[in-house]
């Protein structure tokens, strides 16, 4: 049961939050195997200015910034997440949001950490 969490340009959460909220829950039963119905997000949108980051930190040329953060049980490999971030990327890409525009962080946690209402 991932818990994401997208902070994101209010102009974009505007024009694409249905859309990005499509392809981020595919990515994930696609790559993690979860099931259709485990859709827990938030869309956080920013007015101007709120979103502080440096354009080239890491030599990659940012024009913006979409951060991802992903609460999730500590139970899928590096080389999975790995996978899990670049079909998200990908998928973003195809709806004009730039790859090297978008910061994922993953979050892990245990079991015993979650309380799903039951």
């Amino acid at each position: 049961m991932p818990l994401i969490q997208v902070d994101l340009d209010r102009a974009l959460y505007d024009d694409k939050h249905e859309q990005l909220s499509s392809e981020i829950h595919q990515a994930q039963i696609d790559v993690l195997g979860i099931p259709a119905d485990d859709l827990f997000q938030v869309f956080r949108p920013r007015e101007p200015g709120e979103i502080k980051f440096d354009p080239t930190y890491g030599g990659v040329d940012r024009q913006s910034l979409v951060i991802v953060t992903m609460t999730m049980v500590h139970m899928y490999s590096a080389a999975t997440k790995r996978k899990l971030f670049e079909a998200i990327t990908s998928r973003w890409a195809a709806l004009g949001v730039r790859p090297e525009d978008v910061q994922i962080c993953v979050v892990e946690v245990g079991f015993e950490d979650w309380w799903a209402g039951k």
